[in-house]
């Protein structure tokens, strides 16, 4: 059955890309409402932004979308992945500016929040995207593709000049609470000197090591270190999940990505919506539904850093 929060919460932090104060409110919906963010500085004519692939505008550095009268909500990723990995199907999401606040640079605070609201059934079989047809797309030496299969996966490799992080490659069964487990404690994470050009480009202005791995040739900066070795490919995976859920409804398919952004998650998806042969919506019975990314998540699942 489709699922949405129990109750509201909200949240206080900066905006990773302007630094400015920002806050956000997850409210319930109803059934088949979907996952939609409302500008609270904006006229309610054109305040309402939905969380759909085909309202995504290319950043390279977040997830951006932006509706037809042309207002905008970046860096959505974290809270999406929180959703999607919590097994939220319907939320009201408002917002005072056009930043979701960056927090600490992973999902767990958005996660803690909703386990400890808890969900509400709202009596409706959940909608699946099912992958019929491998799709593809590159960009130079990056990749990445879905595959026909019956849960979501996802696989995930990057490669890099700093030692600390080196090439690292993971893969998971999204299913049994794993993005709770094992993903959203993940952090965001830069390498010091592109760091350094973003501030002097004035970007990333709500940078700190509070809310950002930053790493520098074989030395992490921050003072308390990685909260897992292979950090950084599990906050990849945790973006591909955020990304994804801008399908509009559960993925269930075989994800792999190979040093790949935001932007190419988002073709991979605009790719499956080009043909109708490349992907059906099915209802979830039971089994299926007990193989979605939320499925059973509860509290005792995060990690001891979240």
């Amino acid at each position: 059955m489709q699922k949405t929060i129990a109750a509201s919460l909200s949240f206080d932090g900066v905006g990773l890309h302007s630094g400015k104060p920002a806050r956000v409110m997850i409210l319930p919906a109803p059934a088949d409402h979907g996952i939609v963010f409302y500008r609270a500085d904006q006229d309610r004519d054109k305040n309402r932004v939905p969380a759909v692939w085909d309202k995504v505008d290319q950043t390279p550095l977040c997830t951006r979308l932006v509706n037809a009268r042309g207002v905008s909500v970046s860096t959505v990723e974290h809270v999406m992945a929180a959703l999607v990995g919590c097994g939220i199907d319907n939320a009201r999401i408002l917002l005072d500016g056009p930043e979701i606040p960056i927090l600490d640079g992973s999902s767990a605070p958005f996660v803690r929040g909703i386990l400890g609201r808890g969900v509400q059934f709202l009596g409706r079989p959940i909608r699946a995207l099912r992958i019929l047809r491998p799709v593809m797309v590159r960009n130079g030496k990056a990749w990445a593709r879905l595959i026909p299969h019956p849960n979501l996966i996802i696989e995930f490799s990057i490669e890099f000049e700093d030692t600390v992080i080196g090439r690292q490659s993971k893969m998971l069964n999204m299913a049994n609470g794993s993005f709770v487990r094992e993903l959203c404690d993940s952090r965001t994470f830069c390498r010091k000197a592109d760091i350094d050009q973003m501030h002097a480009n004035q970007q990333a202005l709500g940078g700190t090591f509070e809310n950002a791995v930053v790493v520098d040739g074989a030395r992490v900066l921050n003072p308390g270190g990685l909260r897992h070795r292979d950090e950084a490919v599990r906050h990849k995976m945790l973006d591909v999940l955020g990304d994804l859920g801008l399908a509009g409804a559960p993925v269930l398919g075989h994800y792999q990505g190979h040093c790949a952004g935001h932007a190419l998650t988002n073709e991979v998806l605009r790719l499956v919506f080009s043909d109708p042969a490349n992907f059906e919506m099915v209802d979830c019975d039971a089994r299926m539904a007990a193989n979605l990314p939320g499925a059973g998540v509860h509290w005792n699942a995060l990690p001891v850093a979240a």
